[in-house]
């Protein structure tokens, strides 16, 4: 079988690893790169820069990843849609969810496999999480809890860290949990002079019951990527940033130290931590497309399920505002 003709749009930060990797993917073979902006960490090698999402298409391209501002986002997929083009955006799938939902059902009605970058899916700690989770090795979860923080990124300037970060800790918490939210509550803060919003924290509750924390902010000289899922059988703990899963069971053994309990708690029991195969998360997620594209069932975050993320997000910074819980009305089709 001849290799999906694949075309990039943007090649700023996540466009030049976008780069890197098709040429790489099996089965798929990078034809054409577009940017406006032009090429400014010479990842075209040789390829004729193209100005737009147009001539991208009349490049002949099958797939294309889009990677480039949100507020473009919208009016580049639905160009690809028309042209019956099978897309990857980066996320957030779009700047609003109204916007998010349209692009989403021109995929649907074009049938074609509409995607969206959110590439934690693919990180080999949550997947182990997720399948560990699945098979009752938690016994029923109670809550999940992330925290996503670091120093602020210049090359972000079109939204906040709700949309930029918090869309991550959103769609891997329901991805994981496998619900979606049903209600949410949050607070920000603005402490960097900027338009938008530098740090927020989010309280929810998904459709399955579990409470779900989130605390992200872009204030912090530490790096941190970290998801903490508690249930009955103990707590597992997702390291993001280095791909490590570690559990924390539940003790069935009583301490005799009396002192030692005391610190320690009662139900303190075995720590493991887990070993497995660790691919690139960006690379398993243009595998994972192209296998779509192909016919196959993967763990791609589908349009529908990334607008419902970003109706998450909206609803927390409107509560922010407003001071109160805001329930979650959205469609999503998995």
């Amino acid at each position: 079988m001849a290799a999906l003709r694949a075309g990039l749009l943007g090649l700023g930060m996540m466009g030049r690893h976008h780069a890197r990797i098709l040429r790489d993917v099996e089965g798929v073979e990078l034809v054409a790169v577009a940017d406006p902006g032009g090429d400014p960490h010479r990842v075209a090698t040789g390829m004729t820069i193209l100005p737009d999402v147009d001539a991208l298409i009349d490049a002949g391209i099958e797939i294309a990843v889009v990677a480039i501002p949100t507020r473009f986002h919208a009016d580049a997929a639905l160009a690809l849609a028309q042209a019956g083009v099978h897309t990857l955006v980066e996320k957030p799938i779009a700047d609003d969810t109204a916007t998010g939902n349209r692009v989403a059902e021109a995929f649907e009605r074009h049938g074609l496999v509409g995607a969206v970058g959110h590439v934690e899916r693919f990180n080999p700690a949550l997947q182990q999480l997720r399948s560990r989770l699945a098979n009752g090795d938690a016994g029923d979860v109670y809550q999940i809890a992330t925290r996503r923080q670091s120093s602020f990124p210049g090359r972000i300037g079109d939204v906040g860290v709700a949309k930029d970060l918090a869309t991550h800790d959103i769609d891997l918490t329901a991805w994981v949990a496998q619900g979606t939210y049903r209600s949410v509550s949050a607070q920000t803060a603005h402490k960097s002079g900027r338009e938008h919003e530098d740090m927020i924290s989010i309280t929810g509750r998904l459709s399955n019951g579990i409470i779900a924390n989130h605390l992200i902010n872009w204030l912090s000289p530490m790096k941190e990527r970290v998801t903490v899922v508690t249930g009955e059988r103990g707590t597992f703990i997702a390291d993001t940033a280095t791909g490590d899963l570690t559990f924390y069971a539940n003790g069935t053994v009583p301490l005799e130290w009396e002192s030692v309990s005391t610190f320690r708690g009662v139900s303190e029991g075995d720590v493991t931590r887990f070993a497995f195969a660790k691919k690139e998360p960006l690379r398993a997620e243009l595998e994972a497309f192209r296998d779509s594209v192909l016919g196959v069932q993967t763990e791609l975050s589908t349009m529908s399920e990334a607008a419902h993320t970003l109706e998450v997000v909206e609803s927390a910074l409107r509560s922010a505002g407003a001071g109160g819980e805001l329930v979650i009305t959205g469609r999503v089709t998995v």
